[in-house]
């Protein structure tokens, strides 16, 4: 075996290691048709072809940032491309061959159809061993993902994930292969068999989890691979983490906890943040008191202290971090003690190394999460480490070179727990090791330096809790959603995204520090988000989209269903959301909510956030529909133009399901509401190219004389008798919901939620997002959260009521005041030369407009009126007949 040397100016640092190797499977393998002698020749083979295929590969979208060594190294074809997959279709090819043996054997159906949508809510926890091996910003657990594809799929169907995060649909397709796990969902009627998975991501990193995620491995192996790795390693780095007892012994550190330090603002004294008492308790400071001059001054009054150090060829300016505290363990005893000169001495050393960082060619971009660590003077991915914290990492980083497994353990600490990121919090006085603060890049005033060998084994531990089934069934690749050149159409049986959301998540740079150890960076230039760094608004999130869902609808077959999850607060993302869908081509046939149990860091903190999620199920028209409407195209006849309406409405009814029973309770259908229906009619023949055939009125008409109507909704023949059934089993029904089309209609939308009792904003915001519609053109409603203030109050225990009459007027009169400052910014533009008013909110026009009648002030009424969306204004009959009096009275 080779030797690899890891250099330094310490003498004690010039590790010699013999370089693991992964023990693969020695067996002959067959993958695509040819066959290897083992894995490492398959590998090597595949690797090699790859190499040849990167110049044409590296002109599709979202071809990642970095060397082709670093790809090819990170790859293990055809599995796992660092890059674009060529090898997608030939795999496909490969399992729609497979999917006849299955059907020979009984084990799949040749006309399974799935004509509803999974409609019920799904609540999973994220406690299962999978979900808690490796953190990423967002995660959907796999249980829950199991579901959809138990209802969409059967065994050998193929599973499209374009955002697919840290795999989990993959591991979801896998595992529907085990019968004890299916069984563990109980669910009538599901069939157990592994689905094959493509999982694609933008992302380096979310890439190579996935890999990780979706290969079997050999526990009882790994674990002696990894542990004999981690204690050559620490065999000659281990004075990295040892102290000096009061007797003079020797121990090893379990964490020190660094403090930043700040400047008294009256004398310049350095004072650090955290205080450490007589008895070695941490303490925060509420307030600080200078030693020196006596002032008082809270943190905020004081600027942070600044130390002028070296960062490989770069002088820079870094905010000041002082240890204050050890806490260390001799024999089974561990506790706590101040730094001492043995301590400052050992720091010093580490810290004079000429040690030269992998990590020092990655400087970190302008961004927006990424700015507070610039100002910090935090500009390369090496700074947001203890110097002895990266040497340790980098030692069984460079070790794990052909262990890939062993690396994603690694990249499981290298931010979360063992960075300068790393919060602690105290709780009655007890240091809490909370980790860094998700989807955030922060340095905290108070923070922990974990002993890397100490923190590498117990995450190990969680790794070795993982069961995957042992199958290898899916793929995965690095590709831009919005171009999957590598998929052909009409190839795919499901798809199952959780993909952005607007100014969620700003996943290129939360990821940045990652991807700077792979040396693979994210391209971030076709990544769906909104941020103002890469000047990226919300029409360039929407246009990102629209691209996105229009790849997945290219390559999905039709008449099969694509599930979306949607998890935002903001009622103008959710309008983007299905707009994009709508664009696409594929229609809406239901919203349920998925409820992850535990929430993200945000759901758990803010009173905005919400704790469930929306689950959006869409279809791709049927062949046959999509050929008739082709066939229409030739001909524009009304009877043509009928058989057309009627063979789309009829389909997309018996994709509906007939009502939604749910533990809690039994509600009607939306989607067979005659708007509804409605706005699906229009989108597809917009979509299709053809003319509206008929308007709102005629629509209505057509809706009674072709298909049968119940409680408000419209179904089949057939499911109006299954409808009657349901009903009366079910007659605490929840009837049809009030859609949400205008502001007037969200007050009284909320007046029915809180009849019965007070609700917060999370109860109240996903069955919001589910009862809003699209509003008049022009019309901007506001945000739930703006209209709860202006109309209702909040208790004590932040649940929204609706106020007595006393407090109603007075709300009414604050209200009032708001309308009309936005009224104003109203008049404001309209009085600009060629001035124009695009969407305006209708309550502040309605009241406006009102407000300047009584005051007489018929011109502003008229100017205003004449530069909003005219059809605002012809189609709402109070602003018309304020404009209409004022008209006459100028």
């Amino acid at each position: 075996m080779s030797k690899k040397t890891y250099n330094s100016g310490e003498p004690s640092l010039g590790l010699e290691l013999e370089e693991e190797t992964a023990t693969e499977q020695k067996d002959p393998v067959t993958v695509l048709g040819l066959t290897f002698a083992n894995d490492d020749e398959r590998r090597e083979y595949f690797r090699a072809e790859l190499r040849r295929k990167l110049p044409e590969l590296r002109n599709i979208e979202g071809f990642p940032i970095g060397e082709d060594d670093d790809i090819i190294a990170l790859s293990d074809p055809p599995y796992y491309t660092a890059c674009p997959n060529p090898w997608l279709n030939d795999f496909i090819a490969e399992w729609e061959a497979e999917k006849k043996d299955l059907e020979a054997k009984g084990l799949r159906k040749t006309d399974f159809e799935v004509t509803e949508p999974y409609s019920a809510d799904v609540s999973e926890g994220k406690s299962n061993s999978i979900y808690m091996a490796h953190s990423y910003h967002t995660k959907v657990p796999h249980p829950a993902i199991m579901r959809y594809l138990l209802h969409y799929t059967q065994p050998g169907d193929i599973v499209l994930d374009g955002f697919c995060g840290t795999g989990m649909t993959g591991v979801a397709a896998n595992l529907c292969g085990s019968k004890s796990e299916v069984d563990g969902l109980k669910l009538s009627q599901a069939v157990a068999g592994c689905r094959h998975s493509i999982c694609s991501d933008l992302s380096p990193i979310a890439s190579f989890i996935t890999y990780n995620f979706n290969t079997y491995f050999d526990a009882e192996k790994f674990n002696q691979q990894a542990l004999h790795l981690i204690s050559k390693v620490e065999k000659e780095l281990s004075w990295l983490y040892e102290t000096e007892t009061e007797s003079g012994g020797k121990a090893k550190v379990i964490y020190t906890v660094w403090s930043e330090s700040f400047v008294c603002p009256n004398c310049g004294q350095t004072i650090a943040f955290a205080k450490v008492s007589d008895s070695n308790e941490l303490q925060l400071r509420e307030n600080f008191i200078c030693e020196n001059c006596s002032a008082i001054f809270s943190k905020r009054q004081a600027e942070k202290k600044f130390e002028t150090v070296m960062v490989s060829d770069d002088i820079v300016n870094q905010n000041s971090l002082t240890p204050v505290l050890i806490r260390y363990e001799l024999g089974q005893k561990q506790t706590f003690k101040k730094p001492t000169n043995f301590d400052d001495e050992l720091c010093s050393r580490i810290n004079s190394l000429p040690y030269s960082s992998a990590l020092d060619s990655f400087i970190l971009p302008d961004g927006v999460k990424t700015k507070e660590l610039i100002q910090n003077g935090r500009i390369k991915a090496s700074c947001i480490y203890t110097k002895r914290n990266l040497i340790a990492f980098e030692a069984l980083w460079n070790a794990a070179k052909d262990l890939p497994l062993f690396r994603f353990v690694l990249t499981s600490v290298l931010v979360k727990t063992g960075s300068l990121l790393h919060n602690i919090g105290l709780k009655n006085g007890k240091i809490n090791l909370a980790g860094a603060l998700p989807n955030a890049l922060f340095i905290p005033s108070m923070l922990a330096e974990r002993n890397v060998f100490d923190l590498v084994r117990g995450k190990l531990k969680d790794i070795l809790k993982i069961k995957l089934y042992p199958n290898r069934s899916g793929v995965n690749q690095i590709e831009s959603a919005t171009s999957l050149e590598n998929l052909k159409d009409n190839s795919i049986d499901y798809i199952f995204i959780d993909p952005p959301f607007g100014a969620n998540l700003m996943y290129s740079e939360l990821n940045f520090i990652h991807e700077s150890w792979l040396h693979l960076l994210t391209d971030n230039r076709s990544e769906a988000i909104e941020n103002s760094i890469q000047h990226k608004n919300l029409f360039d999130y929407t246009s990102l989209m629209n691209k996105s869902l229009s790849e997945f609808y290219r390559v999905l077959k039709p008449g099969k269903w694509i599930t979306i999850e949607f998890s935002n607060t903001s009622a103008s993302v959710w309008n983007s959301i299905q707009t994009s869908i709508i664009n696409s081509g594929f229609v809406v046939a239901n919203v349920s909510a998925l409820d992850k149990q535990q929430g993200s860091f945000n759901s758990q903190t803010t009173t905005t956030a919400v704790k469930q999620d929306l689950i959006i199920s869409c279809f791709k028209p049927s062949e046959k529909l999509l050929e008739h409407f082709e066939n229409m195209r030739q001909s524009d006849d009304n009877q043509n133009i009928f058989v057309s309406t009627q063979s789309f409405i009829e389909e997309l009814l018996t994709r509906l399901p007939v009502i939604i029973v749910n533990e809690k309770k039994t509600t009607a259908v939306v989607e067979r509401s005659p708007k509804i229906l409605y706005d699906r009619l229009i989108a597809f023949f917009v979509q299709n190219g053809r003319q509206i055939p008929m308007d709102a009125s005629e629509f209505q008409r057509f809706l009674r004389d072709t298909f049968v109507e119940r409680d408000g909704m419209f179904f089949t023949a057939e499911q109006a008798i299954k409808y009657d059934d349901l009903r009366r089993q079910n007659p605490e029904m929840v009837s049809l919901a009030l859609f949400v089309g205008s502001e007037a209609d969200g007050v009284q939308w909320l007046k029915r939620e809180l009849a019965d009792k007070p609700q917060t904003y999370q109860d109240l915001q996903p069955k919001w997002m589910q009862d809003l519609v699209a509003p008049k053109k022009g019309d901007a409603i506001p945000e739930l959260m703006q209209i709860l203030e202006e109309n209702f109050l909040k208790n004590e225990d932040s649940q929204w009521y609706i106020p007595d009459a006393e407090n109603e007027a007075d709300l009414e009169k604050v209200r009032t005041r708001r309308l009309l400052r936005e009224f104003k910014t109203y008049v404001e533009a309209a009085e600009k030369p060629k001035g124009r008013i695009k969407e305006a909110r209708l309550e502040a026009l309605r009241t406006g407009f009102k407000n300047c009648y009584q005051e007489k002030d018929f011109a502003t009424i008229v100017r205003v009126g004449d530069r909003i969306p005219q059809s605002l204004l012809t189609e709402d009959d109070v602003l018309l007949q304020y404009y209409d009096i004022a008209t006459n009275r100028i």
